[in-house]
């Protein structure tokens, strides 16, 4: 067939021939996709059918595993059975409060409601049907219950026990435990066999303690008999009718008890007759339980009844012959007849003792509120004597000093000399006794221990004793020492100024002293050596008594009272004091104490500053002394040195002087005690509060006590001891106002460093 017509013309044949060409080139293309959409669901189907074929084997081995596991829980129920069919208890398992699985002695446990004992039964059910079972005869709890108990203990693990009896005499023990919150396990447990080895021991006990029980009553020393509840006998003893004196054919068991007191009645027995009605003897029992009554028997015998309620309603009767005893009492009552009259009369002279005691009490009372008054008095003598005794005595020091300096060079030199020297051992002598006065007296605030710095205390002595060694011509030497102790800085103080005191005496010119401390342990040991004249061995303990004196010491040489001062304070403060000498060679004095840990604020220890020597002392000074005498002395030394002085005898008064000058003082001296109940503390507060600033300020007092030099502390006082040292007094008062004068340099400039804190508790 031609599809292009050749006597057409070229353009049509053309054109039909290209219209051709895209027919065929479109149909191609259709072939094409066909081709391709047939391949690609070829290639999908071969692809779907290897998955089936695997999930088809693997489908075929969960069939296989399968039927492998239900074989398996077969074999593992098939063994549970036989396993729960060889036990000898009877096991039953229910699982959401169902039976799951039984045993067979389990199921056939009643045999009346075995065939209702299958797969499904409640646990509740089960319970009702073993209470309704014929063979059920007992249990000690009511079973039905422990189905409920168990519910409400849910989600716990919990375990309830039963006995339970069964025909037959058997006996078993059914428990329940709950292994999760919906098992729970029945398991019944024969204890047959221990139920009558039980039974069998308790009968036997019984019997055996039954006739214990009769040995016992039948070898008793009373009488017994027991009566049941409608007065019948139902046993009695031996010694009942033996002590009654009732023959066998009267008292047998159910005899009543109204023919047994008529029996003693008319018989004589007892002659009580309202005792012996039966009526009474019922009432009274069932009323109070009891009845007791002493009844004589015969002529020569007497008899105690006691008769106790049983709990059958019952009642038991006691017969004791006590004619003994009755006897024996009425022996004693003779006795204490006797006896009483002798204490009456034992009684008349002890109250005419107790009377003379009371007189002597009486008088011993009076004797000692004269003692209380005499130690009172005498407290008040010590307080009067540490200020009035004292005041005159500082205030002539004063003066001394002063008509010393003046005289020197001229020809009253050598008479003021002698004058210090007898004036300053009347001092010494006048300070041993306030402190052996003191150390003697019954106020416990008389010694205050306290943490003390030895170092500070021996530069202290040193300070002091130095003017003494020179003039003599001893060399005095203290070893530095950081070692702090618990003891009575003013005591310890005035122990160790006197045991320098002694060495310088008793040592020749040219020879040597030393204060020094070594460390034992936790002890710290204060010494004191010289190379003087030394003690005899017969006198190194004599001399601490007072008014003793070695043998080989001088004439004129001391009163022999500082010794006796250190021994007295050593043994207050429980200090240990020794000595070591050898004639002709010297003296060692040691006080061992106890060593503490240095106190945060104090342990670079306080530190002794000289005064300036030659230096100028162009200061105001306010002093505030309502002694006149102390007063008109401290005025002059202290312009001796060059100061100017406001004399206040008062606080108001050192006001008034305050406002007419209008400028602070440099530094405020003021005495302790003033007048109407005014004190230097006192005078102090009021300078510093009309000056608005920090005025230094130095408390001179009498007054020892610790508590005293802490409120000095805590005011930032220096507190200094009547009589004043002179040679401690102008350093100190150049070194308070020279340390006030730094510490205002340092407010002002914070920049400046501060120097090293000294301690100034107590006068340097």
């Amino acid at each position: 067939m031609n599809l292009i017509d050749p006597d057409a013309p070229l353009a049509t044949q053309l054109e039909r021939q290209s219209r051709i060409i895209a027919a065929l080139m479109r149909r191609a293309d259709r072939q094409n996709e066909v081709s391709l959409s047939a391949y690609s669901a070829f290639q999908s189907a071969i692809e779907l059918q290897a998955q089936v074929a695997a999930k088809t084997r693997d489908l075929e081995r969960a069939a296989t595993e399968l039927e492998t596991i239900r074989g398996d829980r077969e074999r593992t129920r098939r063994n549970l059975h036989d396993a729960l069919s060889a036990m000898e208890e009877g096991f039953a398992l229910f699982t959401d409060g169902r039976l799951n699985i039984c045993n067979d002695l389990f199921r056939n446990l009643l045999p009346d409601i075995a065939d209702q004992v299958a797969s499904g039964i409640t646990l509740d059910k089960y319970f009702e049907l073993m209470t309704q079972s014929a063979h059920l005869l007992s249990t000690d709890r009511k079973i039905h219950h422990s189905a409920s108990r168990m519910e409400k203990r849910k989600g716990a693990a919990t375990v309830l026990s039963t006995v339970i009896g069964l025909s037959g005499d058997l006996w078993y023990q059914l428990s329940l435990q709950r292994t999760s919150s919906d098992n729970v396990v029945l398991l019944l447990t024969e204890i047959t066999s221990i139920v009558r080895h039980n039974r069998s021991e308790k009968e036997t006990l019984i019997d055996q303690q039954a006739a214990y029980l009769q040995a016992v009553f039948e070898n008793m020393t009373s009488g017994v008999c027991t009566f049941c509840a409608e007065g019948r006998v139902m046993m009695q003893n031996g010694q009942f009718r033996a002590i009654l004196g009732i023959p066998f054919t009267v008292l047998q068991v159910g005899t009543p008890l109204t023919r047994l007191l008529d029996y003693i009645k008319a018989n004589g027995i007892i002659a009580d007759r309202a005792f012996l009605r039966a009526d009474i003897w019922l009432d009274q029992i069932r009323r109070k339980g009891t009845l007791n009554r002493r009844v004589r028997h015969g002529d020569d015998r007497v008899l105690d009844v006691e008769a106790n309620a049983l709990p059958d309603g019952g009642f038991l009767v006691e017969l004791k012959d006590v004619t003994l005893e009755s006897r024996t009492t009425e022996m004693l009552e003779n006795r204490v007849l006797e006896r009483t009259a002798e204490l009456t009369r034992a009684n008349a002279r002890l109250t005419e003792q107790f009377q003379e005691k009371e007189r002597i009490e009486e008088e011993l009372r009076v004797a000692k509120e004269r003692a209380e008054a005499a130690v009172s008095s005498k407290t008040r003598f010590l307080a009067a004597a540490s200020h009035d005794l004292l005041q005159p005595i500082n205030a002539s020091k004063l003066l001394i000093s002063t008509l010393q300096e003046a005289a020197r060079d001229s020809e009253f030199s050598p008479m003021v000399e002698r004058l210090y020297r007898a004036f300053n051992s009347t001092e010494q002598l006048l300070h041993a006794l306030l402190d052996i006065s003191r150390l003697e007296s019954a106020d416990p605030n008389e010694v205050t221990p306290t943490e003390v710095n030895l170092g500070a205390l021996m530069e202290n002595v040193l300070a002091d004793q130095l003017p003494l060694a020179e003039k003599k011509n001893v060399r005095l030497g203290v070893v530095p020492c950081k070692a702090f102790v618990w003891s009575d800085q003013v005591f310890l103080l005035r122990s160790v100024q006197n045991l320098v005191v002694n060495a310088i005496q008793y040592t020749d010119p040219g020879g040597r002293v030393l204060v020094g401390c070594r460390r034992r342990g936790g002890k710290a040991v204060l010494q004191v050596w010289d190379n003087g004249i030394g003690i005899n061995p017969e006198d190194q303990q004599r001399v601490f008594e007072e008014f003793a004196r070695a043998d080989n010491v001088p004439i004129g040489t001391g009163m022999g009272l500082g010794l006796s001062v250190v021994e007295r304070a050593c043994r207050h403060l429980g200090h240990e004091l020794s000595v070591r000498s050898e004639p002709g060679r010297g003296s060692v004095f040691s006080i061992e104490m106890d060593m503490i840990e240095p106190p945060g604020s104090q342990q670079d220890g306080a530190v002794v500053l000289p005064g300036v020597v030659g230096a100028s002392f162009d200061h105001l000074v306010l002093v505030v002394e309502n002694d006149e005498d102390v007063l008109f002395a401290t005025t002059h030394r202290l312009e001796h040195w060059g100061a100017s002085v406001l004399a206040a005898p008062s606080i108001e008064q050192a006001i008034s002087f305050l406002q007419d000058v209008g400028v602070p003082p440099d530094i405020v001296l003021a005495d302790y005690q003033l007048d109407n109940g005014e004190t230097g503390l006192d005078a102090v507060d009021a300078v510093r509060q009309w000056c608005g600033v920090h005025v230094p300020a130095i408390l001179i007092t009498a007054d020892r006590s610790e508590s005293l030099r802490r409120m000095g502390v805590e005011k930032n006082i220096s507190v200094m001891s009547k009589p004043v040292k002179l040679s401690r007094l102008r350093p100190l008062i150049d070194w308070k106002i020279r340390e006030t004068a730094l510490s205002d340099s340092l407010a002002d400039n914070p920049s400046l460093q501060a120097p090293t804190k000294v301690g100034h508790d107590s006068a340097p």
